[in-house]
Formats: structure tokens, sequence, C-alpha cells
């Protein structure tokens, strides 16, 4: 990735270095309960300590207005502590004159982990002078938190322009994941679309059909879609006032040379419910009282056949209601088809966004991708083809 900076070009001994993390983990009675994020982290702090800079990190937790105690950084410290194998020193805030007391003290190769960012409303308003004060803490600016890329905060855009940026080991690996996902793919490319509702992927599909040759779509998405070509969908869920919209979704794709994959078939039931009644039929012979649950198993051989004819997969969504058994027996089946070509070395699949995360790692095949992205919101905006402004301040002038 020539065109941003990483930490092989940075100097970092005995410099305070300010690296904003994503540390806004999930929390059960006071204590993290899934350290995804914070391991993910872990490289790019241990090269910094490593390389004899002192390691400032910056992070958010929760939606607070003002300083809340419920939203503090102190209860990630043991799981931090934990995952890094050293001490973490905890500062009570990230500005002020207690800040920069507690950097002054600490040792080259240190961890300190500043107070949440967003105690002050100057974060999320990208306020100059809340960066200058965030600024006046550090020499070297690393941004490892790409889940938080798509937003101009102080702390995750701001101080890119006041201090040397680089890239960080985790936003690094997930830049160079997406550009061989969606910039600059091995092709044929096929994308992988699932989720509940067409409103919330317009974006998404109508970028994707310009840039893929063949476009999965599941979930209850696919149902607006199957509506829109005259096929009843039951009780389903169904967006019927967007039919005209998948229309032209489809027209789109036409136009661009990329073919839409749709269920042919499916599981249905009565109940929204883990193991209630139900059958696999024909799309067409949905029930007036049943629900599209899952894509049958014609329709996951026919997207695993597809698989074995292209050389990238971007994969955002499950195939139906996967939480709840046996619909998750599509996404799942899918799932282990597409790391077993990775394994191989036939396929490039990148995923994320939202619950597909939590899907693949259901499916048990996570650590076999070639990268699963925790980033929801900004794979997301990645996908729909935007500029993401944590990771535009990170280019090369």
């Amino acid at each position: 990735m020539p065109a941003f900076r990483t930490l092989d070009d940075a100097d970092l001994a005995g410099k305070r270095v300010l690296v904003r993390v994503d540390l806004n983990v999930p929390m059960e009675e006071g204590r993290v309960s899934d350290t995804t994020r914070i391991d993910r982290v872990v490289p790019t702090i241990r090269e910094i300590a490593q390389k004899g800079g002192k390691v400032i990190l910056l992070a958010h937790f929760g939606r607070p207005k003002g300083r809340d105690e419920k939203n503090s950084l102190r209860q990630v410290v043991p799981a931090l502590a934990h995952a890094l194998g050293q001490p973490v020193i905890f500062v009570g805030d990230c500005i002020g004159t207690e800040a920069p007391k507690a950097i002054a003290a600490a040792k080259n190769g240190e961890v300190l982990l500043l107070e949440n960012t967003r105690f002050h409303a100057g974060d999320e308003k990208n306020d100059p002078d809340f960066v200058k004060a965030l600024a006046a803490n550090g020499d070297i600016y690393v941004n490892d938190a790409f889940s938080a890329a798509h937003r101009a905060h102080a702390s995750t855009e701001g101080l890119a322009h006041l201090l040397p940026a680089y890239a960080g080991r985790t936003m690094q690996a997930e830049i160079e994941a997406l550009s061989a996902g969606l910039d600059n793919p091995a092709r044929p490319v096929m994308a992988i679309v699932g989720g509940a509702k067409v409103s919330t992927k317009l974006e998404l599909l109508g970028n994707l059909v310009e840039k893929v040759d063949v476009l999965a779509i599941g979930g209850g998405m696919a149902n607006t879609f199957l509506a829109a070509r005259g096929i009843n969908v039951g009780k389903s869920l169904c967006e019927h006032d967007l039919a005209q919209t998948a229309r032209e979704i489809e027209a789109k794709a036409e136009a661009a040379g990329c073919e839409i994959l749709l269920p042919v078939d499916a599981l249905v039931a009565r109940e929204f419910k883990a193991h209630p009644g139900h059958r696999v039929v024909s799309i067409g012979e949905v029930g007036p009282d049943e629900m599209i649950l899952d894509a049958g198993p014609l329709s996951v051989a026919e997207v695993v056949l597809k698989l074995d004819k292209v050389r990238t997969v971007v994969w955002n969504g499950p195939f139906g209601a996967f939480e709840l058994p046996p619909f998750d027996t599509a996404t799942v089946a899918v799932a282990k088809a597409v790391a077993e070509r990775v394994r191989d070395g036939r396929l490039v699949a990148v995923a994320g966004g939202g619950d597909t995360v939590a899907a693949m790692n259901h499916a048990g095949v996570a650590e076999d991708l070639t990268y699963v992205s925790t980033a929801g919101g900004a794979f997301l905006e990645w996908m729909e083809g935007k500029a993401l402004p944590g990771v535009e301040a990170l280019r090369k002038a």
C-alpha cells in the first residue's frame, strides 16, 4: 500500500506516540466479554513499545454525553493489560493537566490509556482547539482504528493534520485486505450480500453491481427482489414499496454485466423461532401464511458452483436468520465452501460488517478467510465506494 504511511516509515524511539485504537468492547458484569478488538491492536502497541516509543492510547467507549463513569475506559484496563502482558497506566483525562504529567513521568516502552475522548464534545465535532489539545500530548500520530475511520472526528482524522501520521498494523492490514477485495481484486469477483432490508443497503448494492461480476443476494432483502419479479413471498419480511428500486438495481446490474443470484428455493416456516415446523419449497411455492427464513439447498449449490468460477469474494450479511437453527444452514454451508477454497489458495475472501462477523464465527470459519473485518459502519461505507476520512488523512502527500 504505497499510498499510505505505515509504521515502517516512522522513527518511534523516544517519541510520544498517540495511537487511536478501538476499545469500544462489549462488557458483562464489569468485565470485557469479547476481546477481539483488543487483540487486534496488540501488535501495533507492542511494536511501538519495543521500538522505544511511549504508547499513548486514545479511544472512545459508548455514547457518553459528557463525563460519565459508566463509559469510562478504566474498566477496559485489566483486559488490555492481560492481552499485552504488561501494565497499562490509566490516565483520568485525555487533555488538561493530568495527561501531560502522566506522559512525562512514563518511561519509553510503557503504555498509557487516556480517558474516553468522547467525554469531550470536541472529539466528535472535530473541534480545532480540541485537536490542538490532543496533539500537544504527542510527537507522532498512529491510527489503528479502521472501525472508526468513517468518522471525521478529532481523534480519528483531525490529529493526522497536525502530527506526522501513520497507519498502525491493524489499519494497514484492513486497507490491504479491502484493496484486494474490491479496489484491485483478482477477477472474477463475487459479492455476497444479505441482511434484512434493501433500504439500508441501497448505496451498497448500487456500487457493487458496477464493480463485481456476480452478486448473490440473500436474507430478507432477497425477498424484496423476488417480490419485484412478481413472486409471492407469503408473510416473509419484504419491502414491497421498494419493488421499483429493486428492478432498477437489476437493470443497472444487467447494463454493467453483473449477474444477480437470487434464491431458487427456501426454508419456510409459520413461526419465527428456533426449530419450528418447516419445509423446503421452490421459490414461488411459498404459502400465504409462511415466511422465507433461509435459502434452500439448490440455492446453496448454485452459489457454491459460482465459487469455483471466481477468484475473489466480498461478503456482507447472512443468507437467513442464522441465529435460529435450522435457518443457519445456507450461511454455514456457503461459509465453509468459501473457507475451503481460501485454504486451497483458490480464493481471496474478505468479510465484514454487522452480523457478518458473528455469522462467520458461528460457521467456524473466521480464522480461515483471508480477512474478517470487525468494522461495521466503516466496512459498509467502503463497500459503498465512499472515501473514509480517517484513511484519507493517512495518504502520502
